[in-house]
């Protein structure tokens, strides 16, 4: 019944059957579906049949979906919404990043843009939840900084007279904007809020902005918060959508705001595509695993930092008493020889 009203409104959709025949009807499509999980298998044939709906978070969703040079409006409706100001998206910027290779591996989508006004926007999915997030994201948001520094000097410079007019305040407050499917320990802890904005703010009142603002939005929280109500603003119609898989809620979702029925129709119809949809999902799984492995060695790296902080907490202890014990010893043999020298006399 689901997947037939689904298909009310994304006549798109293919059939299981339809999706199949095509994997069947190619070798190679073959033996790459049936090297996936039973799990995996249905997890595919279900969002591209409707039986459930799209996870947006996917990478190759995700970016087609907000792709800002195909379609910048919807980024900039999302920022807007986000930012509570209007965004118009002047320039995609490459993603040349200084960060580790490691690091950047790690990430689930990474977009970079310029807004009107000069400010950078740095918009990441994350998965899962990293070690660490404050000091990831501090480092992420200083290379956007960096970048605008390095873009203002250049801009400053007359191409003709060769005059530089730099200036400090032609740097712009750079955003990094975090997504989490899984948040982090620390997101986690505060189970009554999904949406965290920060700025460095000063014990004595003094206003100063030092231009690096953080947005991190915890889906999963959100999503908990959210079971079974009413979705009332457009940014939670965002957070849904980038969230929900759920069929019935889509229909809510696009029925409530339909200006997201377009972005379905865009996903649905990459679905048609059975080889490549095939590819991006198999690479989407690599890099589950991927991220999934380096998590668990990072938690696992966690736990052998702390042992040994413990271990050497107990050390220490131990020294102290061995030393305290020596000089406990030491004052026993000292008195047992005032004692001896006593009874000589």
């Amino acid at each position: 019944m689901t997947t037939n009203l689904l298909k009310s409104y994304f006549p798109m959709i293919q059939s299981r059957e339809e999706i199949l025949a095509r994997i069947y009807s190619t070798p190679k499509l073959q033996q790459l579906f049936e090297s996936w999980t039973v799990l995996q298998q249905k997890e595919f044939l279900d969002f591209c049949s409707g039986a459930k709906g799209i996870k947006v978070l996917y990478d190759s969703f995700f970016k087609e979906v907000m792709n800002p040079e195909y379609d910048p409006a919807r980024l900039e409706s999302f920022l807007t919404t986000l930012l509570n100001r209007k965004v118009r998206i002047k320039e995609v910027l490459p993603n040349d990043s200084t960060r580790l290779s490691d690091e950047s591996s790690l990430l689930i989508t990474d977009i970079i843009v310029e807004l009107e006004d000069g400010t950078l926007a740095n918009i990441e999915v994350q998965k899962i939840g990293y070690v660490f997030p404050g000091a990831r994201c501090a480092c992420y948001s200083s290379d956007m900084l960096l970048r605008q520094y390095k873009r203002a000097r250049q801009r400053s410079i007359d191409p003709v007279t060769g005059k530089d007019t730099f200036s400090y305040r032609c740097i712009s407050k750079v955003y990094l904007i975090v997504l989490y499917e899984n948040s982090p320990v620390e997101l986690k802890q505060c189970t009554d809020h999904w949406i965290h904005r920060s700025k460095t703010i000063f014990d004595t009142g003094l206003s100063m902005d030092l231009l690096q603002d953080y947005i991190f939005i915890s889906l999963d929280i959100f999503r908990s918060k959210m079971h079974n109500k009413k979705v009332p603003t457009l940014l939670e119609a965002w957070m849904t959508f980038f969230s929900t898989d759920d069929p019935e809620e889509i229909i809510k979702l696009i029925t409530d705001f339909p200006q997201f029925k377009p972005m379905y129709e865009t996903l649905y119809q990459m679905c048609r595509n059975v080889e490549n949809v095939m590819g991006f999902f198999s690479e989407e799984l690599r890099e589950m695993d991927r991220n999934t492995v380096r998590y668990m060695i990072d938690e696992l790296q966690k736990e052998v930092d702390s042992q040994k902080a413990l271990l050497q907490k107990k050390d220490a202890a131990l020294a102290e008493n061995a030393t305290a014990l020596a000089e406990k010893d030491a004052l026993i043999a000292s008195l047992q020889a005032e004692l001896a020298n006593v009874r000589s006399k």
